[in-house]
């Protein structure tokens, strides 16, 4: 057999095969290449909430600061590290890591009065859209 030939038409089967493969299971090629979009953190969806938003600015009373973390089709997303910023106050554990809900934890004193805007980073690429300001009253 000539080799040209033995070469398309292993070339043509495969072809076939695999074009014959997608059709029944109906999957497009780009999801074979795509990375899955449904473990990556959504800026948009994800939510930081905060409560109580005033309190005493003695260095004491806590504001406890939940962030969760989100895909693009609003599904919770676990073990994603989150980190937090304050304008103002201390933190107490910068970093958290999201739970099964996809919801990290922190506490927010300060001491200083004045208004906190807290905003939140995931996985260190990924800022969050949604921030929120604490007011630290005397």
């Amino acid at each position: 057999m000539d080799k040209k030939f033995l070469f398309l038409s292993t070339t043509f089967v495969l072809s076939f095969i695999l074009f014959i493969s997608m059709m029944v299971f109906n999957k497009p090629l780009s999801h074979l290449t795509r990375a899955k979009e449904e473990f990556l953190p959504s800026a948009q969806t994800s939510l930081i909430l905060a409560w109580p938003l005033t309190v005493v600015a003695d260095g004491k009373t806590p504001v406890n600061i939940n962030v969760f973390i989100r895909n693009n089709k609003n599904v919770p997303l676990s073990n994603k590290r989150v980190t937090l910023n304050s304008t103002i106050g201390e933190i107490k554990e910068i970093q958290s890591v999201t739970d099964k809900a996809g919801k990290a934890n922190f506490v927010l004193t300060s001491s200083n009065p004045g208004v906190a805007e807290v905003d939140a980073i995931v996985d260190n690429s990924v800022k969050l859209e949604q921030k929120i300001t604490i007011k630290f009253e005397k």
